[in-house]
């Protein structure tokens, strides 16, 4: 293998991994947003943040607006994701955990193969279905184990509107994975960002009064807007082009599977910052969790 064909093979898988510690850094970067600002008004704002860095690449989209059947796949992958995803995600980090929430968000591979088996008829082996349900079983032990705190009121809830997170990410996977073969995966950055923001300053405008997030810890008085920059910025533009740009270059499933990184880098940053703690119970459900995913994972790399 020559210097150029490593080149090409590893940096999808190392534009992964990087995108995935920004994304896992997103629930913390959250639950300090929402110590002040409306869930509304945090994802406007990173957002707006995002569309005005991305701004330059939006006149890519023209391919895309152009074909009748691309641009409804655009649209849909848009509405799953920045807009009903977050609008699961914000409402979950207000009841669950960082931790925690990053665990549910773990079996999104799970969920890709799934519908790549629904959707478009791919075969796939018994170790696929058996971590597929021994994963979901898990998210549902961990959720009904979790323990009410003040950062943490109802895990459950929390778990299952995380669950509908999921769901849309999954979506977002294979819109992305099929618009990315006609446009670059910046553009469909930029194009997301664009349609989150529109889906969001009108929600960030209406008079809703909210009960913030309240922490275990003190945090300074800047941190929640510091947070909603980086989101924009660092999430919203280099994570999600980073992984757009691996959906773009592997397949969705290859590409979905390196979300199983996200529940060990939120747990470790988890607890480092937020000092957020699982029971021993919840400890042997995110166990039970990853040996699910794990199992599915031989399956792929047949």
């Amino acid at each position: 293998m020559n210097e150029q064909s490593f080149k090409q093979k590893i940096i999808p898988h190392l534009a992964l991994t990087i995108g995935m510690f920004f994304w896992a850094s997103s629930f913390i970067g959250f639950k300090f947003a929402l110590t002040v600002y409306s869930p509304f008004e945090v994802v406007a704002g990173r957002m707006i943040i995002a569309t005005i860095f991305c701004f330059p690449l939006l006149k890519g989209l023209k391919p895309i607006l152009m074909h009748p059947k691309k641009r409804l796949v655009f649209i849909g992958g848009v509405l799953c994701e920045p807009c009903f995803y977050f609008l699961f995600e914000t409402a979950a980090l207000r009841y669950t955990s960082s931790a925690q929430a990053g665990m549910v968000v773990a079996i999104m591979p799970l969920c890709v193969a799934f519908s790549a088996w629904l959707l478009l008829k791919e075969k796939q082996h018994v170790q696929t279905w058996i971590g597929f349900i021994l994963a979901f079983i898990g998210v549902f032990w961990l959720s009904f184990s979790g323990e009410s705190t003040q950062s943490a009121p109802n895990p459950f809830l929390g778990n299952m509107l995380e669950l509908g997170a999921v769901f849309c990410g999954v979506f977002y996977t294979l819109s992305c994975r099929h618009i990315t073969t006609i446009v670059s995966s910046w553009v469909f950055t930029a194009g997301m960002a664009l349609g989150g923001a529109l889906f969001y300053i009108p929600l960030a405008l209406l008079p809703i009064e909210v009960n913030h997030v309240v922490l275990d810890i003190t945090i300074p008085s800047w941190l929640p807007l510091a947070s909603i920059i980086y989101l924009g910025i660092m999430v919203s533009i280099v994570g999600y082009g980073l992984y757009n740009f691996g959906v773009a270059k592997l397949s969705a499933t290859e590409a979905g599977a390196y979300v199983n990184l996200i529940p060990v880098i939120t747990l470790i940053i988890g607890v480092y910052f937020l000092e957020e703690k699982l029971t021993i119970i919840q400890y042997i459900a995110s166990t039970m969790i990853l040996i699910g995913m794990l199992l599915s994972q031989i399956t792929f790399k047949k």
